[in-house]
């Protein structure tokens, strides 16, 4: 077994410990990714990007699309963490829009988070509110789960984050 190394962009806190729970688990070293330096990857066999979902997006995965000639013949991964329920199709979308042409074969995980709004900041709340609004117009029988988790978690602190969600990571760079 070889050298794997953990990369993670965390904003609120929910990333940060999922990553930490990995290394210690798997053994592997872990970095932020503004700390990241392309020419550390050749020492690592094993890289998994770990990062928050915002607007659909995977926070950090600048760093995998940069440095993706770096990453031939390692067994990489993306880890992704959000607010929302675990949903297969949900789940589906999030790739196809981030995991596209040369990153396609990268796998992906997920992992629910953390919802807190008083930590968040004012752009993320300001948006967070909106989407909420907008939600609330529609008939609740037919929210997505994220819908109905958004709707649940209004004006609630809530740590969702459960290291459950990284076996299927764990056994597959293991």
């Amino acid at each position: 077994m070889g050298k794997g190394l953990i990369i993670y962009q965390s904003k609120y806190g929910a990333t940060k410990k999922y990553a930490q729970w990995l290394a210690d688990a798997a053994g592997f070293d872990l970095v932020e990714t503004p700390k990241a330096e392309s020419r550390i990857l050749r020492d690592y066999d094993r890289i998994v990007l770990c990062g928050g979902i915002y607007a659909s997006g995977i926070a950090g995965l600048a760093f995998l699309r940069k440095n993706r000639q770096a990453l031939e013949g390692k067994k990489t991964a993306v880890f992704c963490v959000g607010a929302s329920p675990y949903d297969e199709k949900a789940l589906k979308e999030v790739k196809e829009h981030n995991l596209k042409d040369d990153l396609k074969e990268i796998p992906l995980f997920y992992g629910r988070g953390m919802w807190d709004e008083a930590a968040m900041s004012f752009t993320d709340r300001t948006m967070c509110k909106i989407l909420q609004k907008a939600v609330a117009k529609k008939d609740p029988s037919t929210y997505e789960p994220w819908m109905t988790a958004l709707m649940c978690a209004v004006g609630q602190k809530c740590d969702w984050t459960d290291k459950k969600y990284l076996e299927p990571l764990l056994q597959y760079i293991m």
